[in-house]
């Protein structure tokens, strides 16, 4: 594959800002959502349904991550991140029109091919375009970009949802979408393989996407369609086990796989994707449910419930620039990885304390130390996997490290969306007073369950007429109603951080197994790798 290295320092820039443009669509995409999806469902109904509204993005973003991050390496960034980001807009415009939730859901599963794409390619770009001694700056700015992502779409998202309508959120795409291709099309070159016959593992794709599939569907309606010793669930895992067990079959004698197998020989690499992975699981945890716990909770507004969510944004583009620029100043790892994954384990642990009257501190403090970690580890992992192997095993290398991010962002949105679901529901049941079952007639008990009651100021408002129209005492057995659907909200919410606390300590632990390799080792290996023909060497390095 033909340099980018020698591009003119003007058009580095250029191409850089438009590439972050790029990430800033993809990335303010998913806390937009996060931030309006309790009026979604409070409009579109279908509670039920929340694990797909982000299951459906991940499942397809995930699946084409690894597909469009190979194909990239042989066909060249540019087509794929222009392609991600028009896919993006045409179908950020169609979300705008849902009438219902399965209508949002396959909106989002589109989008996620464009995301998918998106992420895939910015990252290796980075590589494209600067030498090993100078990703480390520009890893923690690609990084950081998701904190300002997470800053701006919470806010204009909340801002939008509470002034206009939830549907607005989706044109803010546009704007981003038409600078970034405008930036990228017009100054970054097309890198592409110099020679050697193009082959595409089309068995795997078709195996990594049954297995997946299968996989969040039985975790998405184990416990809630269906029980978990239920045929169609075990069926669905079996299923899920054998497709994985083909994949890794078909991956092994590919002549161009899609998840080159021999990566794992390198311990960065493997180290690196186990943590990624456990990263994507716990940062989904705080994201996806944080809005729904200040809003239900709280009585926080969409705006106020974005604005609560810039502390961590802010901290994880702080911990990212650090990060990077002591990684580029000492050319040293794994003190930058266990420092975050040490500060996202008290984060989470500190998320595991609320209760109905945490106050507002209490939450921003916790949300704030859980993006000090994430900001610091990630984009040190991320520049680790890049410098471990040549250069043109760049784009697979990445995105594959990016694959276990979102395969674990995946699998914690299937898993604490039932759970979440099916806690709130049987909480109420079980918290609700005997006075209110009593007095209360059988549609207002049925409407406790609606989530409008649940998440939305107006739901509540209509349950609270109707209590009044009681005889006796309306508002007293209102008030009771709200304490239990609060206390059930938080108890949902808390168990889904304490499965998040577990996993940051199991990543703490993990990150003593990252390679102490001092970057003039990966610029030797840079300057001095294997000819194209000749087999790369990835068996790990001994650490310092």
């Amino acid at each position: 594959m033909s340099s980018a290295y020698d591009l003119p320092p003007r058009t580095k820039r250029i191409v850089v800002i438009g590439t972050l443009l790029g990430l800033l669509l993809a990335a303010s995409n998913q806390t937009v959502i996060s931030t309006a999806l309790p009026r979604m469902v409070a409009d579109l109904g279908g509670l039920n349904l929340i694990p797909w509204v982000f299951t459906g993005y991940m499942l397809t973003s995930t699946t084409v991550v690894p597909v469009s991050g190979k194909l990239s390496d042989l066909y060249g960034r540019k087509p794929f991140f222009m392609g991600g980001i028009i896919l993006f807009m045409l179908v950020s415009i169609a979300g705008g029109f849902c009438q219902n939730m399965e209508q949002l859901i396959v909106v989002r599963a589109i989008q996620g091919l464009g995301g998918g794409m998106l992420l895939s390619s910015v990252f290796a770009i980075v590589g494209d375009l600067f030498a090993p001694e100078e990703r480390g700056r520009y890893q923690g700015i690609f990084i950081s970009m998701f904190g300002v992502a997470s800053i701006l779409g919470p806010t204009m998202g909340g801002a939008i949802t509470d002034l206009l309508t939830w549907r607005g959120i989706f044109y803010m795409n546009l704007p981003f979408g038409v600078a970034a291709l405008l930036m990228v099309g017009t100054t970054f070159p097309q890198l592409e393989r110099d020679t050697g016959k193009v082959s595409i593992d089309y068995p795997g794709v078709a195996l990594l996407t049954s297995m997946l599939i299968c996989l969040l569907l039985a975790l998405a309606w184990a416990g809630d369609v269906y029980a978990w010793q239920s045929a169609e669930i075990v069926g669905l895992l079996s299923a899920s086990g054998l497709l994985f067990v083909a994949f890794l079959f078909v991956e092994s004698r590919a002549a161009e796989p899609i998840v080159p197998l021999h990566l794992f020989r390198n311990r960065v690499f493997a180290v690196g994707s186990l943590l990624t992975f456990l990263s994507g699981i716990t940062l989904t945890s705080v994201i996806t449910f944080i809005p729904m716990y200040l809003q239900g909770v709280l009585g926080a507004s969409a705006t106020s419930s974005g604005l609560v969510l810039s502390p961590m944004m802010i901290a994880v583009a702080v911990g990212s620039n650090a990060g990077g620029f002591l990684v580029a100043r000492t050319g040293r790892y794994r003190s930058f990885v266990l420092a975050g994954a040490a500060a996202l384990v008290a984060g989470m642990f500190m998320l595991t304390r609320f209760e109905v009257d945490t106050g507002w501190a209490e939450a921003i403090a916790g949300m704030a130390l859980v993006g000090v970690g994430i900001g610091l580890a990630v984009p040190v992992i991320n520049l680790a996997v890049q410098n471990a192997f040549p250069r043109r095993y760049l784009g697979i290398a990445t995105s594959s490290s990016q694959f276990f991010r979102s395969i674990g962002s995946t699998l914690g949105v299937a898993i604490f969306g039932t759970l979440v679901v099916t806690s709130i529901q049987d909480n109420i049941d079980r918290t609700l007073p005997v006075a209110v079952t009593d007095a209360a007639t059988p549609q207002l008990i049925e409407q406790l369950h609606e989530p409008d009651v649940i998440l939305s100021p107006h739901g509540r408002a209509s349950l609270e007429r109707g209590f009044l129209e009681l005889d006796g005492d309306g508002q007293s057995l209102f008030d009771s109603t709200i304490q239990a659907i609060e206390s059930s909200l938080t108890d949902a919410v808390t168990d889904v951080f304490l499965i998040g606390f577990l996993v940051a300590v199991l990543a703490f632990v993990l990150s003593a197994l990252v390679p102490e390799r001092p970057r003039h080792a990966e610029l030797e290996e840079m300057t001095n790798s294997p000819p194209r023909t000749a087999p790369i060497d990835v068996a790990p390095r001994p650490a310092d």
